[in-house]
């Protein structure tokens, strides 16, 4: 990494960027939730030209990361169907005949895979979009995997005495798989876990180890990130306020990637978080409109009440994944903005 910011307050995505609709059907990934089992259909290419689109495709969003002028850019996740589908479904221990269903965060029933063995990776997963984005870019580079406690309830369990025991064998897993990752170039590896907001007393009870486990002896750079959900997915009944986060001061991850601009958070709850670095949402993605740097800097410096600028990072809320890339690329944009008046009023 030969990347060298500006400032002090360093831009970042949270993961996902838009794939473009002629490599992807836009429409049919937004007209249902996103999948936990395997959808091929979704993809417009088929066969040995896929690789080679999701790789071109994977360039673009690089390439509007830089332009926009972020520091910590991701692969755009632009060869998933959704955050974690990729990742769980390449593991032994899934049942590749039968599919279970659970309640979904937007109220709907959802098909998971159904976890009827022991968990086990074969080979690494997500290795080569690390490789490739590193090949790609100078910039700070971050991968994300999906957590242990979002993935235990994200399957049905035909295996493990209980759940707890089911996000322990994810944990261990998923702790090979970052050290990989790291192995390969990752500046950063992020755990999404924004199923803890939906399952408090399950995630109270025992989703801190097994997040601890997952990050365990990892010497590289950790992070989570803990949202309300998709904004194009969650729309009824959305939360605004937190009710795990604070219980996040006791993991061993390093950074912490939160909503904040469309809930309109109240910033002092980062007063429990003393000691991580906090990504903070300054990207509302349940509108098209493109903030301007002006209010987005406003966020900012409301978020300097809080955090010193070196605890710091600027992102959107959440991943960019179901907005246009026009949309995409102009907040973006903006928010480098901000980050660089703000950067230079220190």
């Amino acid at each position: 990494m030969s990347w060298n910011p500006r400032g002090p307050i360093l831009t970042a995505v949270v993961g996902s960027y838009p794939q473009p609709n002629w490599l992807i059907d836009r429409d049919a990934l937004r007209g249902r939730l996103p999948p936990r089992t395997r959808a091929p259909e979704l993809w417009r290419i088929q066969g040995s030209e896929l690789s080679k689109a999701q790789d071109d495709a994977t360039i673009l969003a690089i390439q509007e990361q830089e332009i926009a002028g972020i520091d910590i850019i991701s692969d755009g996740e632009i060869r998933r169907e959704s955050y974690s589908g990729t990742l769980i479904n390449a593991l032994d221990g899934i049942d590749r005949q039968r599919h279970g269903t659970v309640m979904g965060r937007a109220g709907r029933k959802t098909q998971v895979p159904i976890v009827s063995g022991p968990l086990r990776r074969t080979s690494p997963i997500h290795i080569q979009d690390m490789k490739f984005l590193k090949s790609r870019t100078e910039r700070i580079i971050k991968i994300t995997i999906p957590g242990p406690f979002t993935l235990t309830q994200q399957s049905v369990n035909e295996y493990y005495p209980d759940a707890p025991s089911l996000a322990m064998a994810y944990a261990e897993v998923l702790n090979e798989e970052i050290r990989d990752l790291f192995s390969a170039g990752a500046d950063i590896v992020q755990l999404d876990e924004p199923w803890l907001e939906s399952r408090i007393e399950s995630a109270r009870n025992f989703a801190i180890p097994a997040i601890n486990r997952a990050v365990q002896d990892i010497a590289g750079t950790t992070g989570i990130h803990l949202c309300f959900g998709y904004a194009a997915m969650v729309k009824k009944n959305r939360k605004r306020n937190y009710s795990f986060l604070e219980s996040l001061a006791e993991s061993k991850v390093n950074q912490i990637s939160i909503e904040a601009a469309q809930p309109n958070l109240d910033l002092s709850i980062l007063d429990s978080l003393q000691g991580k670095t906090i990504l903070v949402g300054m990207l509302d993605l349940s509108k098209e409109e493109i903030e301007s740097p002006n209010l987005i800097a406003d966020r900012i410096r409301s978020a300097l009440n809080f955090l010193s600028p070196e605890r710091l990072i600027v992102s959107p809320d959440c991943g960019l994944k179901y907005l246009t890339r026009r949309v995409a690329v102009g907040k973006l944009s903006s928010l480098a903005q901000a980050a660089a008046m703000v950067n230079a009023e220190l």
